[in-house]
């Protein structure tokens, strides 16, 4: 399973541009790329999926237990002839300043992966030497393989940082000019997803041409990884309707599979066009995405959202997340302070603001749920610009804010799961055969 690490010093100097460019590349040579993504982001991983052609996904060693990456990993890699891994952040940046705990570096070595350093040299030449080389030794340090050069104002510019590099002993393999047909525009929760933003097929392949393949699948050479065994999925036994449209569409692909290994039929739907919900649904997952951005479509659907209040009322299990728990509330109010009508399963009402909220949390169910039973441990991460207009009344989680003050948060009554926390399936099956089973049960 050959693999390489994606890294850099930190955010924005061109992590995602560059693994999607080499995607993009190595799938052009006839090889079957496998992308990857650490941490949470749900976007970033749209443009990987579209340059390899092939479904990227999420490894994160928060949300994951630590045995379940390269498991995960090695399932989806194991045909692929190569695996190309974005890192997020700095290279050593993790949840803890004094450790590199959940880092790029800490999953590269995990995987037993090589690293390849994206640098921004613009405005630099060898000073890009004292930085790769500052990376390279840090700490405990990692198997840095050599730096992709990115944003470089000319082929002579190329050679002047290559040449500072050679004399610390990292190899350069290749550069990226300075190109705003490749610049990736972002919106208030990171990047815009590829069917928001891309690049033509033309100005890939003339940026890729600088950039030495050879080398690089070369340095993605690797001790082999074992090869988990192969899970067989149960009889599909319940129909779950999962939103899926420009509002909703934040899922881990291997959470999705985790539902149909455990016997659910996952039929899309999309609440900004359909007129109802599919036929013979026992269950109702609505994901994250950007219903603020989409608030008058979706108030306007009245068929969809009465739909979806008697699904609700009907007993049969629904679970929202983020977006899904806006989408469930009474009203939505955007950034201008307009104010639409949602489902109204929830009791709660959400409102726009400029600031985000982002964290991991460590959280423990308050109450039993389509997913958990009362007092379960889970993981999670939030990452939203909206907020309920009041204190949660019948709230789903408690974790520990970081004012060191107990938090309670989201919606558990009942059939009914709505909250700001992004749970990843994928790291416990038991929490998708526990909706598929609630799902059964409602139905029988």
């Amino acid at each position: 399973m050959p693999r390489l690490v994606i890294a850099a010093p930190h955010s924005g100097s061109g992590k995602t541009t560059i693994a999607s460019l080499l995607c993009f590349a190595f799938r052009e040579r006839g090889l079957a790329v496998q992308p990857f993504k650490l941490g949470p982001d749900y976007l970033d991983p749209t443009h990987l999926t579209r340059a390899a052609g092939r479904q990227a996904r999420n490894l994160d060693t928060f949300l994951l237990p630590r045995a379940r990456v390269p498991e995960l990993f090695a399932r989806a890699a194991q045909d692929a002839g190569i695996s190309i891994i974005e890192g997020v952040m700095g290279l050593y940046d993790g949840r803890d300043p004094l450790s590199d705990e959940h880092s790029t570096a800490d999953l590269a070595r995990l995987l037993g992966a090589r690293v390849v350093l994206v640098l921004d040299a613009h405005g630099m030449a060898r000073t890009a030497a004292a930085v790769a080389a500052g990376l390279r030794d840090f700490g405990s340090g990692a198997d840095i393989a050599g730096v992709i050069l990115n944003r470089v104002g000319s082929p002579r510019h190329a050679e002047l940082c290559a040449a500072a590099l050679a004399q610390v002993g990292l190899p350069t393999f290749g550069y990226v000019l300075r190109d705003q047909t490749l610049h990736l525009p972002s919106r208030h929760l990171g990047l815009l997803s590829a069917e928001q933003a891309s690049w033509a097929e033309e100005d890939a392949r003339r940026a890729a041409g600088t950039l030495d393949l050879d080398a690089l699948l070369a340095a993605a050479q690797a001790p082999a990884l074992p090869i988990p065994p192969t899970v067989q999925a149960v009889p599909a036994r319940v129909r779950i309707a999962y939103a899926h449209d420009e509002a909703f569409h934040f899922y881990y692909p291997d959470a999705l599979d985790e539902l149909r290994l455990a016997g659910a039929d996952l039929v899309p739907f999309s609440p900004l066009r359909d007129a109802g919900l599919p036929p013979d649904v026992a269950g109702l997952l609505l994901g994250g995405g950007y219903p603020e951005a989409h608030a008058a479509e979706l108030s306007a659907n009245t068929s969809m959202r009465s739909a979806i209040h008697a699904f609700a009322a009907s007993g049969r299990p629904v679970v929202g997340e983020c977006g899904g728990l806006m989408y469930l509330s009474e009203t939505l109010e955007d950034a201008s302070g307009n104010v639409f009508e949602m489902c109204g399963v929830v009791p709660y009402r959400t409102r726009m603001l400029p600031k985000v909220t982002l964290g991991y949390w460590d959280a423990a169910a308050l109450h039993a749920s389509p997913l958990a039973p009362a007092g379960a441990a889970l993981r999670g991460h939030e990452f939203h610009h909206s907020v309920l207009t009041h204190a949660p009344t019948h709230p789903a989680y408690r974790w520990t804010a970081p004012n060191g003050q107990p938090a309670e948060e989201g919606y558990a009554r009942g059939n009914v799961l709505a909250s700001y926390l992004h749970l990843h399936l994928g790291a416990d099956p038991a929490l998708a055969r526990r909706f598929v089973a609630a799902c059964g049960e409602a139905v029988t």
